[in-house]
């Protein structure tokens, strides 16, 4: 009887463990989705009760909305292209070593269908490359990213130049 109750006791212990590990698992990579788009580097994101602002690392693409510069050559375009293939889709977000920025805005790599959507920006012509240390985890393929698309003149490479 003591070896039965101590069977069911490890078999218990060990399913237990198992769902609390998965209730774990699927709450880190439950998806966001994407409710507005601020500007090209710039989203608003919700999962359940939760939303925030996110700021895509590692990118700067042109001013739209700021409240004291101009809009910036090639920031509508930015902008238009990250609402067309953001808005109302569900992305996972991979954090760096700062979480937030001094606007309280979350700082993340935003990846589309596996795809890191912050690389995608760059390899348009779309953005230019921002890595602001301690946050460089993808810093390297970036800067390759964004000289790819300066030499083949993509995006604002080709119409606005080094502004």
């Amino acid at each position: 009887m003591q070896r039965l109750f101590l069977l069911v006791l490890v078999v218990g212990g060990a399913s237990f463990s198992g769902w609390w590990l998965g209730e774990q698992s699927s709450t880190s990579t439950q998806k966001w989705r994407v409710t507005a788009v601020i500007d090209g580097d710039t989203i608003e994101v919700v999962r359940r009760s939760q939303n925030d602002i996110v700021r895509l690392l590692g990118v700067d693409t042109p001013e739209t909305h700021h409240p004291t510069k101009p809009v910036g050559c090639f920031g509508p375009e930015a902008s238009a292209f990250s609402t067309h293939y953001l808005l109302g889709q569900l992305v996972d977000l991979e954090d760096d070593v700062e979480h937030r920025d001094i606007y309280g805005r979350r700082l993340a790599y935003v990846f589309l269908g596996g795809r890191l959507f912050n690389d995608v920006l760059l390899r348009h012509g779309l953005a230019r490359l921002l890595v602001i240390a301690p946050n460089r985890a993808h810093g390297r393929d970036f800067l390759d990213s964004e000289l790819l698309a300066r030499h083949q003149k993509r995006g604002l490479w080709a119409k606005c130049g080094d502004e």
